[in-house]
Formats: C-alpha cells, sequence, structure tokens
C-alpha cells in the first residue's frame, strides 16, 4: 500500500494524484462502468460486481447508476438496498448498517477539501470517514458530509443536508439537518 493511500484512508493530508490512488480510481471506474452498463436480469452478475468493488457486501442491491471513488472503503450490512444515482465518496471508510435503505440520488461524502485556499491550491486533499447505523433509511437526494455518524432506526427526509452527528431513533430533515420527530425505540 503506498503510503499517500495509507494517510487518504486515516483521514490525513494526501496527494490524489499518486500513482497507487489513480490506478484504484481507475479500476473502480472499470467496475463501475460494467456494473451501469449491465442488463437489469443480469442479478447474479451485479451482485459479483458489486463483491468484487465494495470492502464488504453482504446481500447488497443497488441500482445502476452508482458512482464511487475507489469502492473498497464501502462497507454495507445485510440486506442493503440503495435506490438510483447514488454517489459515495469513498476517501475514507463507510460503514452502513443491516437493513439500510437509500432512496434515489443519495449522496454520501467522506471527502473533502482545505478552506484555507493556497492549502486547496496545494493539491492536498483529506477525508473522514461516515457511519451509518443500522434500520436507517435515507430519503431521496439526502446529503451526508464527512465525519458524520448516524445512530440506528433514523429516518433522513428528502433533501436533508447531515452536517453533524445524529442519534438514534429520530427523525431528521433540513438544511441544516435538524430533529423534527423522536422515535420510540424498537423492542429487542
Amino acid at each position: 500500500m503506498s503510503e499517500e493511500k495509507e494517510k487518504m484512508i486515516a483521514g490525513k493530508p494526501y496527494r490524489p494524484s499518486d500513482e497507487t490512488l489513480r490506478a484504484d480510481r481507475m479500476h473502480a471506474r472499470q467496475i463501475l462502468h460494467r456494473y451501469n452498463h449491465s442488463s437489469p436480469d443480469e442479478k447474479s452478475e451485479r451482485k459479483a460486481l458489486l463483491a468484487e468493488l465494495f470492502g464488504d457486501s453482504a446481500n447488497a442491491y443497488m441500482e445502476p447508476n452508482f458512482r464511487c471513488d475507489y469502492g473498497y472503503n464501502i462497507y454495507v450490512g445485510k440486506d442493503f438496498y440503495a435506490n438510483f444515482d447514488c454517489v459515495f465518496l469513498d476517501v475514507c471508510p463507510i460503514h452502513i448498517g443491516d437493513n439500510c435503505m437509500l432512496a434515489p440520488g443519495v449522496h454520501i461524502y467522506t471527502a473533502t477539501h482545505p478552506v484555507d485556499a493556497i492549502e486547496r491550491n496545494s493539491g492536498l486533499e483529506f477525508g473522514a470517514p461516515v457511519t451509518i447505523g443500522h434500520n436507517v433509511w435515507i430519503g431521496g437526494r439526502a446529503v451526508i458530509n464527512p465525519g458524520v455518524t448516524i445512530g440506528d432506526n433514523v429516518v433522513i427526509g428528502s433533501g436533508t443536508v447531515v452536517i453533524r452527528d445524529v442519534p438514534s431513533d429520530v427523525v431528521i430533515a433540513g438544511n441544516p439537518a435538524r430533529i423534527i420527530k423522536k422515535l420510540t425505540p424498537p423492542a429487542q
């Protein structure tokens, strides 16, 4: 593993122009091209492509088109479903729990850039991991920003922009996201 790849996954400033990272992105794009252009009845081929792309993909299903940077930083739990046009910028790990559903156009970002213009123009990038608990439903066109942790049993309204951690058992909506309802935790 290259030093830049190690720094990237750890959330430290790194150079995306690193040869290993460029090759990794190209590999992911080749898999995504095959996935996004597969026939709807090629379910076993799609499953194999997701298994090749993701760090883990137990019973994962994603409607094409799907985009990501690397794939190997994406870990999804059992019975994961994502609808059309989702984007995961996975320079750092994205962990998604069991029984999660994403509506069309959900974006999950771990990648970010320095706020300072001189630093940003230097070409350095960095990221922060995203963790999503079990039984989470994310509405269409929601955006999950770098470094966010979302608890279990959360419902995220369509168009929500999540910029900070979310506790378990709530409904959130808005830009920025705010809690609009507390839910009763499910009986164990």
